[in-house]
């Protein structure tokens, strides 16, 4: 064999090898792609990890927390505020009552007739109002008159089963789902806007007395008799239909909850005593920490990049505003250290919120079987073509785990109310225990609630769990200021 033969010889081994060393490199990259995907999928599951032992330490932290929050204000994240509540509906009362539930961008107005034991809540009427995008930027004043103007034409529409009786002023419950620090029933000073709102003027204002000024320029008579949280409005809506009523949640966009504790069991509380010896609770548990909370890199991203860093932890962990956001930073992650969904990262999946959390819900749902609803969500909202079937059942998997992870905190938190209200335990008799459930999340996410409730059940034990409720009170918060109003008024017979 000649010199050049020689040459051409090793040049096509080379090449050949070459070509073997491609073959192996896209076998090993392809096997690469789902091995980088499982090791990131493994990590995921292993931190998000709730097992009941881990549950119950959560429940424990969240009592204490609630004991400490109760002691003094500032005593913990817990803010566990005084509501001034401690009459709740009984079903006794009587008369027309107004609502007025603010809580975002629209509010409503609502009226409810009343008849006692018997008649229950006769009739109701409702009108929902959009806000003008200035007013949320303007001045105290210009909102407030908006509002009031709105309420004066809707009691211009009072049917005559709705007339009040002579010399008597009309109430209203106020439902106000912003940040406020109450001062008692019928006051409660702004402490900050949220939800889009930017009105200086008003924080450090009492919003009662800002409506109440608004009403008397429009020349309607009617009186604030109750300034509620939408949390603590559900509980009386939910009391309302149901006597065993003690704790209220909501599991919507956010997440609170609420429920009844005994005067004597807040040290905070310095003045007197009330009649029935009860006193309800706001806990704006959304805010509750613990290092046993089982946080991950996308939860501390999340936070960090949030407007509120630092704050609203269990929020962030739990609530529908969050968990589809969750996933999307996953998927994300994924797209990266693997092409999960092709060599570039799909543009829309690095856009912030854009996966949403009934979204995710859809994805989490499809029985269909080639996860179809899967494949045109992530066409339409992330715009991600042609996913092979392996890649749909990863994203329901990943669905799974964030859903099933806040389902489970949620159950360890209504836990820990039940554990601090000595209802975790069998009682002789035997007491029944409701709590009255609001929001989309809840309502509409079935495999986030039925984790839930599920939950629940392992934590408490079959026994203590056939005494203990979970009751879906819709619109709870609206009605239940009507009835405040009204165990409130200023014309019973006290």
């Amino acid at each position: 064999m000649g010199r050049l033969t020689r040459v051409y010889a090793a040049l096509a081994v080379v090449a050949a090898a070459a070509a073997v060393a491609v073959v192996v490199a896209r076998r090993r990259g392809k096997g690469t792609k789902w091995g980088k995907v499982g090791e990131i999928l493994t990590e995921i599951e292993k931190k998000c990890a709730t097992p009941v032992a881990r549950l119950r330490q959560v429940a424990d932290a969240m009592a204490v927390e609630m004991h400490a929050g109760l002691a003094s204000d500032g005593g913990s994240k817990l803010k566990m505020l005084l509501s001034y509540v401690d009459n709740l509906p009984t079903g006794d009362e009587n008369g027309v009552f107004y609502a007025l539930d603010l809580g975002g961008t629209n509010f409503r107005v609502l009226r409810v007739l009343l008849g006692g034991k018997e008649g229950r809540v006769t009739k109701q009427e409702y009108q929902e109002v959009s806000i003008p995008p200035h007013l949320m930027l303007g001045g105290s004043n210009e909102l407030f008159d908006f509002i009031a103007a709105a309420l004066a034409r809707f009691v211009e529409t009072e049917g005559d089963e709705f007339r009040i009786p002579e010399g008597r002023q009309r109430e209203l419950g106020f439902t106000f789902s912003f940040p406020v620090k109450q001062l008692s029933l019928a006051s409660g000073t702004l402490i900050k806007w949220t939800k889009g709102f930017c009105i200086e003027d008003t924080v450090g204002q009492d919003v009662v007395v800002e409506l109440t000024k608004a009403m008397e320029r429009q020349g309607l008579n009617m009186r604030v008799t109750a300034l509620v949280n939408d949390t603590v409005g559900t509980l009386a809506g939910g009391r309302y239909e149901d006597n065993d009523v003690l704790v209220a949640v909501i599991l919507g966009t956010g997440t609170n909850a609420a429920y009844v504790e005994r005067a004597n069991a807040i040290p905070k509380w310095h003045g007197l005593l009330s009649k029935s010896g009860d006193m309800v609770i706001n806990m704006e548990w959304g805010n509750f920490k613990s290092s046993l909370l089982p946080i991950t890199e996308y939860d501390e991203a999340l936070d960090f990049e949030s407007l509120n860093p630092g704050e609203q932890i269990y929020e962030k962990l739990i609530s529908g505003m969050y968990l589809g956001e969750i996933v999307r930073r996953i998927l994300l992650r994924m797209a990266q250290e693997s092409s999960l969904f092709g060599e570039v990262v799909p543009q829309k999946l690095e856009i912030p919120f854009i996966l949403r959390t009934p979204h995710m819900s859809a994805m989490h749902h499809d029985s269909s079987p080639d996860l179809k609803i899967v494949a045109n969500k992530l066409k339409d909202i992330l715009g991600i073509h042609s996913t092979s079937l392996k890649t749909r059942r990863l994203v329901v998997n990943i669905c799974d785990i964030v859903a099933k992870r806040g389902a489970r905190l949620a159950a360890a938190g209504i836990y820990g109310i039940l554990k601090k209200l000595g209802r975790d335990t069998l009682s002789s008799p035997k007491q029944r225990t409701v709590v009255a459930m609001d929001g989309g999340l809840y309502e509409h996410y079935s495999i986030f609630s039925e984790c839930l409730n599920n939950t629940l059940n392992d934590l408490l034990g079959e026994e203590v769990a056939s005494t203990v409720v979970i009751k879906l009170a819709n619109d709870g918060s609206g009605v239940g200021a009507a009835l405040l109003a009204a165990s409130h008024s200023q014309y019973l017979e006290r």
